[in-house]
């Protein structure tokens, strides 16, 4: 697996196409096709994405086997730790160890950025990705509901990880 930054608009545009097929694959059996349509057009689409590193400060990593794009990590540095806005992974890739690579890599830019923790939001349905986090030495510290419009709520736990 190799993995780099997202640089350029063909990357992007691939990005955008991994997050939504990643999406309607892994999701539907946590939420609704509809909220899926709206939390893809919202997060991870095109538009969503591009804004997302030109005005928010984002940094994408994208893992690459051959050509293929086969998952991705988002992360934004903030005041006091590094948000770990998304890691995913297409569903042939999952369980081969290419989620703990990246989210080394998230470890990596955190400490190059001079942060010490790592926090992320997870549906508290999925129960999944909790277990994962929660193996790799993330704990939760706070449960929220986010409106996030069209009558759609964002039922996550926050965890975060300390890095030493």
């Amino acid at each position: 697996m190799e993995i780099c930054v997202c640089e350029n608009e063909q990357q992007l545009i691939q990005l955008a196409e991994t997050a939504k097929e990643i999406w309607n694959e892994y999701f539907i059996s946590i939420i609704t096709q509809e909220q899926i349509d709206y939390m893809v057009e919202k997060f991870q689409s095109y538009p969503a994405l591009k804004k997302a590193i030109n005005e928010e400060h984002y940094t994408y990593f994208l893992a690459y086997e051959g050509k293929e794009l086969i998952g991705f990590c988002g992360v934004k540095p903030e005041k006091e730790r590094l948000f770990l806005s998304k890691l995913y992974l297409k569903k042939a890739y999952r369980g081969k160890g290419y989620a703990s690579t990246l989210l080394k890599q998230a470890i990596a830019f955190a400490k190059e950025s001079k942060l010490n923790k790592i926090y992320l939001t997870c549906n508290k349905f999925n129960t999944h990705s909790l277990d994962v986090y929660k193996k790799k030495g993330f704990y939760e510290i706070d449960a929220v509901q986010t409106d996030i419009g069209h009558g759609f709520i964002m039922d996550d736990y926050i965890l975060q990880l300390d890095i030493a």
